[in-house]
């Protein structure tokens, strides 16, 4: 045997003292990794089904925003609501929305501020797009077919959406679903 196979031989641990060592080798660490990962990727045997998640939905006064014979494709009506100071606008969008109320569902009405940092979307409904947006602060868009979710920009949160309730002709403000940018609550008080 040359040197190097007999210093070779001499650094190799002895299998015999290999169980005693107290660490992990590196791979039973990413073996036993890997069944942690999958463990929770598909859950512990007999384990409840998860709740679904809801949204945050404040109630508030029924009130009057709209009419659905004066209501346009593509036509934003600006309104206030929960409160004098809070801008939302009502869009009939003309194809199917998450939320959305009127016999095609496709009515919906979102807050017209961003949630990320609260920036004006006053004016910027595209309808080509039935989205919402860019803010003016970090070019954030909203889609509005989907909950207010974001398209593309900063925010990391859906537009609020208002609740809406449809009666013969009249289209009525019954709630938030989510939360108003300023507010800690959805109460009066801003944050």
């Amino acid at each position: 045997m040359t040197e190097k196979t007999i210093q070779a031989h001499a650094e190799r641990p002895d299998p015999e003292h290999e169980r005693d060592r107290q660490c992990m080798s590196r791979r039973q660490f990413l073996l036993a990794g890997g069944a942690m990962v999958t463990l929770a990727a598909v859950g512990l045997p007999g384990e409840l089904m998860a709740a679904p998640l809801h949204a945050l939905r404040a109630s508030y006064p029924k009130v009057k925003i709209g009419s659905l014979s004066a209501l346009k494709k593509g036509a934003p009506v600006n309104f206030n609501y929960p409160y004098p100071n809070v801008r939302n606008v009502l869009v009939k969008l003309g194809v199917r929305a998450g939320g959305g109320s009127g016999p095609e569902r496709d009515i919906v009405a979102f807050n017209q501020q961003c949630p990320h940092m609260g920036g004006p979307l006053d004016g910027t409904y595209k309808d080509a797009h039935q989205a919402l947006g860019p803010c003016p602060l970090h070019l954030t868009t909203f889609d509005l077919t989907r909950y207010g979710m974001v398209i593309s920009g900063q925010a990391t949160a859906s537009l609020p959406q208002i609740v809406l309730e449809v009666q013969g002709d009249d289209i009525y403000a019954v709630g938030v679903q989510g939360l108003v940018y300023g507010y800690a609550a959805m109460t009066a008080k801003r944050a």
